[in-house]
């Protein structure tokens, strides 16, 4: 037999605890701050301890509340997890990806149509963004990263390598100052793109010219974008020169909006990924859309060396 104090209780104290504050825990669950007083007295008075030194216009924890309460708010993250997971429904329903932004928008949703139509009771919801995420807080089942692949506690798949190209209006082949070679660089703007804190050696131009054996370019100069797609949409407009992943200019190559100058391509360290926690990773929703873009990417001949 368990000798749980009254849950309410628990729940006004570690609200309370994080905001040291009475009102601020009251609007988080809902309540008055006289509630959250009298529940806090209920579980102060079940424990036979004092959990607040209450002070005029402020509360501070005593030391006993404050040596437990990373082990309070480390069980409601639990019960929120166990929560989810009771509510999950193994084979339909809602399946939340996130991806980087754009992947999502140059490549995943080109071919999304062919997963729902293969599984029309499971909804994808894309959640965009460069950063990794946190799975149970954020509710992500799926993760798309680029990066080293290094995930502790997660199922790791590698979806494709990363190749990038540089990519420019086709202007820039034309006129006494056209690009010819890597060392013509010197004469156009670089735009580059900030990949924030994702793991790993990311492309840039520094990599792509040194791979080229080029080192009379000034790798530094330009603007910086945090998401490529939109470095690729400056280089469409003519303002620069990119260096894009070969998947994400396919459309902009075809129409002609944007042109290959040199023909060098870097092969990254960095790869895409399918990451999910390893105890989800055979739920069936999640596995049938891990099976199905692996071998989407197969097909469309991105995967190799």
């Amino acid at each position: 037999m368990r000798h749980l104090p009254p849950l309410k209780g628990l729940r006004a104290f570690e609200a309370a605890a994080r905001h040291l504050s009475f009102s601020r825990a009251a609007e988080e669950l809902f309540v008055t701050p006289a509630a959250i007083s009298h529940q806090i007295k209920g579980l102060e008075d079940f424990l036979g301890v004092t959990l607040f030194n209450r002070l005029t216009r402020t509360v501070t924890l005593t030391q006993k509340a404050e040596s437990v309460l990373p082990l309070i708010t480390d069980a409601f993250d639990k019960f929120d997890i166990a929560t989810r997971q009771l509510k999950e429904n193994e084979s339909s329903g809602v399946l939340t990806v996130s991806t980087a932004p754009t992947f999502g928008a140059k490549w995943l949703l080109q071919r999304l149509g062919d997963f729902s139509d293969a599984h029309p009771e499971i909804t994808v919801r894309l959640d965009a963004r460069n950063e990794m995420v946190d799975f149970d807080r954020d509710g992500v089942d799926v993760g798309i990263r680029l990066g080293s692949g290094n995930y502790p506690g997660m199922r790791v798949d590698r979806l494709f390598l990363e190749r990038v190209v540089p990519v420019c209006h086709p202007k820039y082949l034309k006129g006494k100052d056209a690009l010819h070679t890597p060392s013509d660089l010197n004469k156009v703007t670089l735009l580059h793109v900030d990949w924030g804190n994702i793991s790993g050696p990311l492309p840039d131009w520094q990599m792509w010219l040194a791979s080229a054996g080029i080192k009379d370019v000034d790798a530094t100069r330009g603007p910086t974008f945090t998401i490529e797609g939109m470095a690729i949409s400056a280089a469409v407009k003519g303002a620069g020169i990119a260096l894009a992943s070969t998947y994400a200019v396919e459309e902009e190559l075809e129409s002609g909006q944007l042109v290959i100058p040199f023909t060098h391509t870097l092969l990254a360290e960095a790869a895409y990924w399918v990451v999910t926690p390893e105890r989800k990773a055979n739920h069936p929703r999640i596995k049938a859309f891990r099976e199905w873009i692996l071998e989407t990417a197969r097909e469309t001949g991105l995967v190799g060396g």
